[in-house]
């Protein structure tokens, strides 16, 4: 049996286990609280990741996908067509209560967490990932992808309301792991001569490295190689919330260092993992 590139499905459960008990512990001032995801507060976050549950059971596990988008003929179409969906049920959920949000998210995301466990993860994704520059995507990918959502929505909340606890390795390796898989997408334009090297570190206790090689094209690889053109280092605190695009470059460049070729190591700071 082959190995699967990146494992996130046995992480649902647990994730989703520390997002009711957080959710849990919210007072009332803490459920209107602003959160880095511009507009939103921390109710309206939970809304959302309600409606990725709501939305995946709906889509993937039946088959029913509601209205049709219409035309979409670029990125930006679909991700215009999201963003409505997305504003749409938010502001549907603002005559909901926060216990009762609480309970939605509870039942379905162990409905969710089924679901994904029955997906084979070498067929074919029903959405490709499409911030990877992929037209089409295998189950493990679109899974994975999946679970960055939900561990940075759920990071969102942590973050408005000081409340730590999954940026761990276990938990948080694999979303960088995840967003890493944008690398050469977003390097795609930046020439080089053929065997350059650029290593990404991610700092902190679930960071690491990943490189980065040219050669007709360039090719993420996590072999070690140590001749590297340019290193960029990001602090693990901000990482995420650059590679979700809740910060840009000129916001971080405080939090970044770069060796060799800055030009080149700075590519990977105009990175974007999700959707947006």
């Amino acid at each position: 049996m082959k190995d699967i590139p990146i494992k996130t499905s046995h992480l649902f459960p647990l994730l989703d286990q520390k997002l009711i008990e957080l959710l849990q512990l919210l007072n009332a001032d803490d459920w209107q609280k602003p959160t880095i995801a511009k507009l939103w507060t921390v109710k309206d976050v939970a809304a959302h990741l309600l409606d990725g549950n709501i939305r995946a059971l709906s889509m993937s596990g039946d088959g029913y996908f509601g209205e049709s988008p219409g035309n979409i003929s670029s990125q930006q179409d679909l991700i215009d067509y999201l963003n409505r969906l997305n504003a749409e049920w938010v502001k549907a959920m603002k005559r909901v209560s926060p216990s009762v949000l609480t309970g939605l998210l509870e039942i379905t995301g162990k409905l969710f967490c089924g679901h994904i466990a029955t997906l084979d993860p070498f067929a074919k994704a029903m959405f490709s990932v499409a911030w990877a520059g992929e037209d089409e995507s295998q189950n493990w990918f679109h899974i994975a992808r999946e679970y960055t959502e939900k561990w940075h929505h759920q990071q969102q909340i942590r973050d408005a309301v000081n409340k730590p606890g999954i940026m761990t390795k276990e938990l948080y390796y694999p979303v960088l792991d995840t967003f890493m898989m944008a690398l050469p997408f977003t390097y795609r334009n930046a020439d080089a001569p053929e065997g350059t090297v650029v290593k990404i570190t991610v700092s902190g206790e679930g960071g690491g490295s990943w490189w980065l090689v040219k050669k007709d094209k360039w090719f993420l690889d996590k072999t070690v190689h140590d001749k590297v053109a340019a290193h960029t280092i990001i602090d693990g605190a901000i990482a995420w919330k650059l590679f979700s695009k809740s910060l840009r470059k000129k916001d971080v460049m405080k939090y970044v260092s770069i060796s060799g070729d800055e030009k080149l190591g700075e590519v990977v700071l105009d990175m974007i993992s999700v959707m947006a």
